[in-house]
């Protein structure tokens, strides 16, 4: 019975969320770009209830798009949710340090990296395990980038890989 009052005690304390009118959301998101990193933190407080979390601007502004069209239409169904998290369950078995992982770090076996170097047009294929370059198999994109250009390169930024937004 002690429970059953502290949670709704806490359930009490926190701060209601606006819902956001549907036809508030495209002026809402236009807005987002142009506000300084004190109106977007405030606006955080306010979505979600609690304090904005210390990282970039572009991942607060990311995270506050997508609550204000979550707020307007509504998040994902429970059902989906739970599908979700059953899928994950499959991937990791439970284990949150896996969760943090990121899966993408390796491109799909089969791509193909094209890189024009000096007038020459390289091309590398991923492999499961390796690269495979002029028909020979190599361990890293750094040592095909030092075939290719006879200096020490950071492979994933000669092919492109690492450095754009979104990579």
């Amino acid at each position: 019975m002690n429970r059953a009052i502290r949670s709704t005690a806490s359930t009490a304390s926190q701060p209601a969320i606006p819902k956001v009118p549907p036809a508030e959301v495209l002026g809402r998101l236009a807005a987002l770009h142009a506000a300084p990193i004190a109106t977007l933190k405030q606006q955080w407080r306010e979505l979600y209830g609690k304090e904005p979390p210390p990282f970039s601007r572009s991942y607060i502004t990311s995270r506050l798009a997508y609550r204000i069209q979550e707020l307007a239409y509504g998040g994902l169904k429970p059902e989906t949710r739970e599908r979700l998290e059953a899928l994950g369950e499959q991937l990791d078995g439970g284990n949150v340090v896996l969760r943090r992982i990121r899966a993408d770090s390796h491109p799909l076996a089969g791509t193909r990296l094209i890189r024009e170097w000096q007038g020459v047009e390289h091309v590398v294929t991923v492999r499961q395990h390796d690269f495979e370059f002029e028909g020979r198999p190599y361990q890293s994109l750094s040592s095909i980038a030092r075939h290719i250009t006879g200096t020490r390169w950071n492979g994933w930024t000669f092919f492109g890989l690492k450095g754009r937004a979104g990579a």
